[in-house]
C-alpha cells in the first residue's frame, strides 16, 4: 500500500521543519524505513507523526481491531473504525497524510518465527506494545540485527522512554528481565506474563506525549541531530507532576 506524487508535495510538507534541519538531514530521514509494532495507544500518534516528518518507508504492525475502550486514548480509532482491523487503519491514515510514505500493514501475532520477516531491512524498530514478552521478542531481534530499538510504555499517569542500541544495555538487562540469557520456554514466557498480566489504566494525553517522544528519538537518529536518549539512560515522567519529568540512569 503505497502512493506517488510530486516530489515538490513531500518539500511542501516538511515546509516548516526545515529551519531545524538541512536538506541532507532531511534526506536521510526520508530515505529511512522504520517499523512500528503495535497500531494502538502509542502507536496510533507515533505512526501519523513520522509520516508528517516524512519518513520514507513505514511497516506497522497490529493484531487487534479498534473497540469503543480504545477511543480514550488511540488518535486511530473513532466510532467510525470500531470492528476494524488497526494495522489495516493505520496504512489508511499514512497514505492520507503523506503520499510518499510507502507503507506495509502486517496483521499479525508477532512471535519468534516472523520477527525476522517483518522487521526486514529496516533502519529501526519502535515499541509501541504493551506487553513483556513480545517486547523482549522485538528487542533480542532488533539486537541481533544492530539496529536501534525505541521502547516506550505507559503506565496510569507515568510514561518512560529509552533507546536501545547494539552497543548499549539490553532491554532485558536493563530492566533485569527474568528472561535475560535464556531461551523463551514456556516457563520463561510465564515468569515474563505473571509480571504484566492485567491491562494498566490509562489517561489519554499519556501514551501520546510517549508517542511524540518516540517519534522524535526516530528522528534524531536517522537525521543526527540532537542527543538521543542511550540506554542505560531513560526519560519519565508523570503527568500529575510536571516536576516529575527527568533523564534517570537505570
Amino acid at each position: 500500500m503505497n502512493g506517488k506524487s510530486d516530489d515538490d508535495t513531500y518539500w511542501q510538507i516538511a515546509t516548516r521543519q526545515m529551519s531545524i534541519v538541512t536538506k541532507e538531514e532531511q534526506e536521510k530521514f526520508r530515505n529511512g524505513k522504520i517499523t512500528v509494532i503495535g497500531c494502538g495507544g502509542i502507536g496510533g500518534q507515533t505512526i501519523e507523526m513520522l509520516a508528517r516528518m516524512g519518513i520514507g518507508e513505514l511497516v506497522l504492525v497490529d493484531e487487534d481491531v479498534f473497540d469503543i475502550t480504545n477511543i480514550n486514548r488511540q488518535s486511530l480509532s473513532s466510532t467510525d473504525t470500531i470492528g476494524l482491523k488497526k494495522s489495516e487503519v493505520a496504512c489508511r491514515k499514512v497514505e492520507s497524510i503523506n503520499p510518499h510514505v510507502k507503507v506495509t500493514g502486517y496483521d499479525v501475532h508477532v512471535d519468534e518465527t516472523n520477527i525476522d520477516e517483518i522487521i526486514g531491512d529496516s533502519n529501526l524498530v519502535i515499541d509501541a506494545l504493551d506487553n513483556l514478552l513480545t517486547r523482549v521478542i522485538v528487542s533480542r531481534k532488533a539486537n541481533e540485527k544492530r539496529i536501534p530499538y525505541v521502547h516506550g510504555a505507559i503506565h496510569g499517569t507515568l510514561g518512560q522512554v529509552s533507546v536501545f542500541l547494539p552497543n548499549t544495555k539490553s532491554y532485558e538487562e536493563m530492566f533485569n528481565l527474568p528472561s535475560l540469557g535464556k531461551e523463551l520456554s514456556e516457563e520463561v514466557i510465564g515468569e515474563l506474563e505473571s509480571l504484566a498480566s492485567a491491562k494498566p489504566p490509562v489517561l489519554g494525553p499519556v501514551p501520546n506525549l510517549i508517542s511524540c517522544l518516540e517519534a522524535m528519538e526516530a528522528f534524531k537518529i536517522l537525521t543526527g541531530i540532537g542527543k538521543v536518549t542511550v540506554a542505560p539512560k531513560i526519560l519519565t515522567f508523570d503527568l500529575l507532576d510536571f516536576n516529575s519529568f527527568s533523564i534517570e540512569e537505570i
